[in-house]
C-alpha cells in the first residue's frame, strides 16, 4: 500500500505560505518551489540503503557512509514540473531526467500525452514523478502508467500541494507509488483546481497569466 507523507516541517510550511499568497511574484515564486522541492526531496530519499566506504580525512582514515548502488531519476510532468526540476537536482546532481508532457482538457478534465522523453536505462533506476500540483491526480496516474511501461525499479510522487481527490485516484490506481506533498488542502473547486491552493502554478512559475 502507498505510503502518504505529508510534510509538516516549519521551513516548509513558511514557505509554502508565501508560495500561495496571490501578491508574490514570478522570480520569487520560482525560487519557492526550488527551495520547498529541495527540501521536500530531503523527505523522499529518506530510505535509500547506505553501505560502508573507507574515506582519508586530514586526521586519519573513517569508516563512512555512501549511498548503496541507487541510480535516481526525476521525470517532471510537463510544462509546471519542470519548476521543480532544479531544486532536486541541487540534491542529486548525477540524477537523468525524463520529461513526459501532459495537457488537461478543460471540458473532461482528462489529460492528454504529447511528449515521452525518458532516459535509455530507465528500468535501472529509482523514478520520482515530480509536478507541483495533484490536484484531480490524471495527469499524475497517466505520467505513471508510462513510466510503468519501462519497468523502473520503483517510483514515487513529489507535489507541492494535493487535493484529497487526487490522493484518492493516485493511491486507487497505482497503490505501490509512494506520494510526498507539502500540503494537503481542502478539495477541488467546480472546474478542477485545488482550493485554497495556489492558482495554476505553471502560469505563476511562468509568468504567463
Amino acid at each position: 500500500m502507498a505510503k502518504i507523507f505529508i510534510a509538516d516541517h516549519p521551513l516548509i510550511q513558511h514557505k509554502l505560505s508565501i508560495l500561495r499568497d496571490v501578491k508574490t511574484g514570478t522570480k520569487e515564486f520560482r525560487a519557492l518551489i526550488q527551495e520547498i522541492t529541495m527540501l521536500l526531496c530531503y523527505e523522499a530519499t529518506r530510505d535509500l540503503p547506505l553501505e560502508d566506504k573507507i574515506v582519508e580525512t586530514p586526521m586519519g582514515m573513517c569508516n563512512a557512509k555512501v549511498i548503496s548502488g541507487k541510480k535516481l531519476a526525476f521525470v517532471p510532468i510537463l510544462r509546471a514540473g519542470t519548476g521543480m526540476l532544479e531544486g532536486v537536482l541541487e540534491l542529486v546532481p548525477s540524477a537523468k531526467v525524463g520529461h513526459i508532457g501532459l495537457y488537461r482538457d478543460h471540458e473532461t478534465l482528462k489529460p492528454v500525452t504529447y511528449y515521452c522523453k525518458l532516459p535509455a536505462d530507465i528500468s535501472e533506476r529509482e523514478v520520482f514523478v515530480i509536478d507541483p500540483m495533484l490536484a484531480t491526480g490524471g495527469s499524475a496516474i497517466d505520467a505513471i502508467d508510462k513510466v510503468k511501461e519501462f519497468k523502473p525499479k520503483s517510483i514515487k510522487f513529489m507535489g507541492i500541494i494535493a487535493a484529497p481527490e487526487g490522493i484518492e485516484a493516485l493511491k486507487t490506481a497505482h497503490p505501490d507509488v509512494d506520494i510526498f506533498v507539502s500540503a494537503l488542502d481542502e478539495k477541488l473547486n467546480e472546474v478542477g483546481y485545488i482550493v485554497p491552493g495556489l492558482g495554476d502554478a505553471g502560469d505563476r512559475i511562468f509568468g504567463t497569466k
